[in-house]
């Protein structure tokens, strides 16, 4: 059975860093394209990053580009997310989702992905 359980979100003041894994099983890891998208209270998800399959091609929301960086470690079949300079604003509900038929062009459309994970908490207060 498919799933997708993140880990590694917590409490941050501003400017701080956190790393969240995505850590993938019961599907082929390797076939799908990963992404990150994030919820905050009373927002609709939005997507912050993904990492495309076979070429590990790399997008980001304009929010987070230069401050976020995306990976994959096929080995274990996890995704990262490092996150960089925190700012209030991305405090959130942070989710990992796996779609194997997700074009470039509408890799943050949340109806792409095939499978969610419940999602990890991110808090960024001073």
């Amino acid at each position: 059975q498919p799933q997708l359980v993140e880990s590694g979100g917590g409490f941050v003041q501003p400017g701080g860093s956190l790393r969240l894994s995505c850590a993938a099983s019961g599907f082929s890891f390797d076939y799908y394209t990963i992404g990150w998208f994030r919820q905050a209270p009373g927002k609709e998800r939005e997507g912050v990053s993904c990492i495309t399959k076979y070429d590990d091609n790399t997008n980001y929301a304009d929010s987070v580009r230069g401050r976020f960086t995306i990976s994959r470690d096929s080995a274990k079949s996890i995704v990262y997310l490092q996150m960089s300079n925190l700012k209030p604003e991305d405090t959130a509900l942070y989710y990992c989702a796996a779609g194997g038929s997700v074009s470039e062009s509408t890799w943050w459309a949340t109806p792409m992905y095939d499978y969610w994970g419940h999602g990890t908490q991110v808090t960024v207060s001073s």
